[in-house]
């Protein structure tokens, strides 16, 4: 029967949550700076305490017992605020400070992180960001198991339990070979597509679904274009077919200013009234505390895609 006495320490819920993020006892040691030896005796000294079994143990894995699971979310929110307060006592009132895990995109990472991370540094010198880039699956993936604090998508994010943060809506553009018929053009219409080769990334990421979204609202052919598809993990790689003549694509505003340097580039925009465009935003877990720190994340992610579009101007880019 359990102690209705007990209360777990902030230690033991650490490593229970550090445990079950990892799945083997020596990885979540390592992390915590502490012996198997300990962090096994702690983890029982919390079931005793409960009087329930959190996790199975067996010499291949760690399996998290359904009480377990259940627990988890609690015991992350608890960390997190611990984590705000202790911010909070030790960093006086200043907003963003100590570590930050942020998740963010591949098809926005490299375009706004140069702006983002220069007002980070000068306006947050406190804080220590980590950025991981991924994929959307994989970042929410992460997101939930407390990998990440937060994460820079396109929404929508498709998943229960997260805070969303819409940040700006962000235009496409299309990227023709230099020479093309409609290169410098700013009246493209969704059906046009149907007149070029159009390479796309891989599936799994968002961007992909994005066009094809569009693809599919304009009854573009979209089998011919997936049939056509020179597979890609990267606009980067893509922005190389386009420039060799392979065909042509479609990219975030935002990447205008790094990819539309390069030879054999044109650029060509929509008519003002098509909607091609998506949304992009903050979401986090619904547990964390931190909501006034990351609404002042996203203030600045703002402003460094704004900043990112104004360096495009003088390429062509038409800011609305």
């Amino acid at each position: 029967m359990a102690d209705k006495a007990f209360l777990p320490t902030l230690a033991q819920l650490r490593m229970f949550v550090t445990l079950v993020e990892n799945r083997h006892f020596g990885t979540a040691a390592e992390k915590l700076s502490i012996t198997q030896p300990s962090l096994s005796q702690g983890l029982s000294t919390l079931e005793k305490g409960l009087d329930l079994q959190l996790i199975e143990r067996s010499t291949r894995k760690v399996i998290v017992t359904p009480v377990g699971q259940k627990l988890v979310p609690y015991a992350r929110a608890v960390l997190e605020a611990a984590d705000v307060l202790e911010a909070q006592i030790y960093g006086g009132r200043e907003s963003l400070t100590g570590q930050l895990s942020i998740g963010v995109i591949p098809t926005i990472a490299p375009y706004l992180l140069p702006e983002f991370l220069s007002i980070i540094q000068e306006r947050f010198p406190k804080l220590e960001p980590t950025i991981i880039e991924a994929t959307t699956p994989h970042l929410m993936e992460n997101l939930r198991d407390g990998k990440i604090d937060v994460a820079l998508i396109a929404f929508p994010s498709k998943e229960q339990g997260l805070t969303e943060i819409e940040l700006y809506t962000e235009p496409f553009v299309a990227a023709l070979p230099e020479g093309h018929e409609w290169e410098g053009r700013e009246d493209l219409t969704l059906e046009m597509l149907n007149d070029v080769r159009l390479l796309l990334l891989n599936d799994g990421h968002c961007m992909h679904e994005h066009v094809m979204d569009l693809c599919r609202l304009a009854q573009v052919d979209v089998g011919y274009n997936s049939d056509s598809l020179s597979r890609a993990a990267s606009l980067s790689t893509i922005i190389q077919l386009v420039a060799a003549g392979q065909g042509c694509t479609l990219l975030p505003a935002s990447a205008v200013h790094a990819e539309f340097t390069r030879p054999g580039i044109a650029l060509a925009q929509f008519a003002p009234s098509v909607t091609a465009e998506r949304r992009v935003g903050l979401v986090y877990r619904k547990s964390s505390a931190r909501a006034e720190e990351f609404a002042a994340l996203g203030e600045a992610i703002t402003e460094s895609y704004e900043k990112t579009l104004t360096s495009a101007a003088p390429l062509g880019l038409r800011i609305e």
